[in-house]
């Protein structure tokens, strides 16, 4: 019930802080206001609003902006937008390096943080499933994922589709006994996994690192062949000559920031500001973990990360 009552909590709290944004006709060129673009993960929110916080310090206006998380970056080279803040190498790459080569956006850094993202299962599973983390093991024991309505095959909870990991294609191409189940929001996995865990039934999900969940359960990712950038551009390379995904995401990606081309011209206070961030993997975990383990609402999370930080984001704005 608790677990329940935090959950629909968070749902509020995001859904408030979606009420608070106005969207205008004014592009990022003339506003004189940042538009921060919110996605639909924790991290993610948290952030965005620490940074927009952190604006507002150095006297800059604001505005949040509920966007796509893969159309975001061409909103961003079009001006739409003036800052994206955690653009991972897996899930969003793709998209970023096709509006980046299109012009419009200056990347400012990479964070300190390395990112994975994948399949992910609690340890216990390990007993029923000799082999982990291997992916040919999880194969072989596909049938203890298996629901009523999966025909026998195992099932992974997968994210919502935006986050595309192409994992249908992975299954296909490494001919696993796999189907996805793709659920609406990051909250909705983690129900799933919190009740597999509970009962210690096998589970395997969409997970990512820096993420809360790892300091939660013990798990680990599952081993697919190891990525390279032809896996996913050319079908002749891996272990099956004719699809591509037959291998695994990048195990160490990156997570990016960048703005609009034009923000330096137009909030030079800003961008100075923005110039010094960095963020590392425990900050990410952090402003996770205070909404989806502390079950703090979005604002208050971030004016926790602030409070607990202060040494390292003064610096930033100084």
């Amino acid at each position: 019930m608790k677990n329940t009552i935090n959950y629909t909590a968070k749902l509020i709290s995001v859904f408030l802080l979606i009420l608070t944004i106005f969207f205008v006709e004014a592009k990022a060129d003339k506003s004189g206001v940042i538009k921060i673009a919110i996605h639909n993960w924790s991290s993610q929110l948290v952030g965005a609003t620490v940074i927009g916080e952190l604006m507002k310090k150095v006297d800059e206006k604001v505005e949040y902006v509920l966007m796509d998380s893969q159309t975001v970056y061409q909103s961003m080279a079009d001006g739409d937008i003036d800052i994206v803040h955690e653009i991972w190498e897996t899930q969003f790459g793709e998209s970023y390096n096709k509006a980046l080569s299109g012009g419009g956006i200056e990347e400012i850094l990479t964070h300190d943080a390395v990112t994975r993202m994948g399949w992910w299962y609690p340890e216990y599973v390990e007993k029923e499933c000799p082999g982990l983390p291997e992916w040919k093991a999880l194969n072989k024991c596909s049938s203890i994922f298996a629901r009523t309505d999966s025909n026998g095959k195992g099932v992974y909870i997968g994210g919502p589709v935006e986050w595309s990991q192409h994992d249908a294609e992975r299954i296909k191409a490494l001919g696993m006994n796999f189907v996805v189940k793709s659920l609406s929001s990051a909250g909705s996995i983690w129900k799933e996994l919190d009740q597999a865990v509970k009962n210690e039934k096998p589970i395997v999900v969409f997970n990512w690192s820096p993420n809360f969940i790892g300091a939660k359960y013990k798990g680990k990712f599952v081993d697919f062949p190891k990525h390279d950038p032809k896996c996913i551009s050319d079908a002749s390379w891996g272990i099956n000559p004719k699809k591509l995904y037959d291998c695994d995401n990048p195990i160490n990606g990156y997570l990016k920031l960048a703005v609009n081309d034009d923000f330096k011209k137009n909030h030079p206070k800003g961008y100075k500001l923005i110039k010094h961030m960095n963020f590392s993997n425990s900050d990410i975990d952090k402003m996770a973990n205070y909404v989806d383990t502390g079950g703090l609402a979005i604002p208050e999370a971030a004016e926790e990360w602030l409070k607990d930080h202060k040494d390292k984001w003064f610096i930033w704005i100084k």
